[in-house]
């Protein structure tokens, strides 16, 4: 089975339509000229303002001319993380998507169903003439992952309705009435390189198999963050053996859960086998702590090139301090 014979077949076609169109935030003009040219095809009335943003409007079926308007709002862009072994080009490639049980999942990337479904349903809305319904205005925001700029920004009096339904939720059958916002934080650490001890041993530690997911609307679940477990190992050597840290990498976007993450440390050569010994402890337990959640975590230790430079030691400590606290 493929997703265009998934039901109800009007919503599950229109978001396969919107999974080979690229849309990360702030880049969102492919989406968005999809959106005018639908709206042209079907003889609906559409506008769009300053920041981007557009509405389509679909008139009252007969006898509904006196409803309330109501508005039906979703976000076009979407989160765009992969795996690291997956080759994706998000401004270009089209989302591979895939059938696993009752689930509709990506192949390797995330899937943009937040939310590419909140506008295909509004899409199957703005179609289905089924529907007895008063005068319906569908909007379409842009950047909503990394600021809400499109909605922050939206041009006074664009829309005309006084109820609007936000269809960008997680949870079937319930309505939200408030959130509780959120904060991000930029932190900055300026770093000398010194010379790489030539007579250590060197490592790549890498954690991997994490599901990943949305920061806001997964973080209850306890999923496993790859960038808390690697400052976890490095905290864990550096507590028990000398180390220096040469490269360390993990996440792509500030609101998403990081599948994977990546250190290149050097110890002494005579801790070769202790840092084995300690990243192996460790992946058992952090597989034990997150087996019903993240079962197919791992932590690796594998020998790396010797660096030609580190990161100074005062400035290792205080990152992994500042990461692990």
């Amino acid at each position: 089975m493929n997703i265009t014979e998934l039901k109800p077949s009007a919503i599950w076609g229109y978001f396969h339509q919107i999974t080979q169109v690229p849309r990360p935030s702030k880049k969102e003009e492919k989406i968005l000229a999809f959106l005018k040219k639908f709206a042209e095809e079907h003889k609906l009335e559409y506008d769009q303002d300053a920041a981007g943003n557009i509405v389509i409007r679909k008139p009252a079926s007969k006898g509904y001319e006196n409803r309330k308007t109501v508005i039906l709002q979703s976000h076009v862009d979407m989160v765009c993380e992969k795996n690291n072994d997956t080759i994706h080009d998000f401004d270009n490639d089209p989302i591979r998507t895939i059938i696993d049980g009752d689930w509709v999942r990506a192949d390797g990337t995330t899937l943009g169903a937040d939310n590419g479904i909140g506008v295909a349903a509004e899409m199957a809305v703005l179609t289905d003439d089924t529907l007895e319904h008063g005068p319906i205005e569908c909007l379409f925001t842009v950047d909503e992952e990394t600021g809400l700029t499109g909605a922050m920004n939206l041009a006074p009096g664009f829309v005309k309705g006084t109820i609007l339904l936000n269809l960008d939720s997680e949870d079937e059958g319930e309505m939200f009435i408030g959130c509780a916002g959120g904060m991000g934080t930029m932190a900055y650490y300026k770093y000398t390189q010194e010379k790489a001890p030539q007579e250590y041993y060197y490592a790549t530690i890498k954690v991997s198999g994490l599901k990943g997911g949305h920061s806001g609307g997964d973080i209850h679940v306890g999923l496993g963050a790859a960038t808390k477990i690697i400052t976890r190992a490095l905290y864990a050597v550096r507590e028990k053996m000398p180390m220096v840290l040469a490269h360390i990498d993990g996440g792509n976007l500030h609101n998403a859960i990081a599948r994977e993450a990546t250190a290149v440390i050097g110890v002494p050569m005579n801790q070769k086998e202790a840092l084995s010994v300690i990243i192996n402890e460790l992946d058992g337990d952090v597989r034990q702590e997150l087996k019903a959640v993240d079962p197919s975590v791992k932590i690796t230790v594998n020998t790396a090139d010797a660096p030609a430079h580190v990161v100074d030691a005062d400035t290792t400590r205080r990152l992994i301090l500042g990461l692990y606290s």
